[in-house]
């Protein structure tokens, strides 16, 4: 197993943080959303599944491109998805 590092690809403040420590996420499954400096709520996915082992920022946290929001402890377990 391999611990993937999630980053923010956007500059805002986190909306929502839709995932908690521990819990179990799949590919693609919405984890934030972020709110731009226009306005607009933007939804960070990945495609990887795994649990969550940590949670970097919380609601209302500040976020620029390249910051770490999580980390997934991936499970290499070939799974479909649409």
């Amino acid at each position: 197993m391999f611990e993937e590092m999630i980053t923010s690809p956007y500059t805002g403040i986190i909306q929502n943080v839709l995932v908690r420590k521990h819990s179990r996420v799949y590919e693609w499954e919405p984890l934030f959303l972020i709110k731009d400096e226009e306005g607009n709520l933007l939804t960070i996915k990945v495609g990887v599944s795994g649990e969550i082992k940590s949670l970097e920022v919380q609601e209302g946290d500040h976020v620029i491109p390249g910051m770490v929001l999580a980390y997934i402890k991936e499970e290499l377990v070939v799974s479909a998805c649409d």
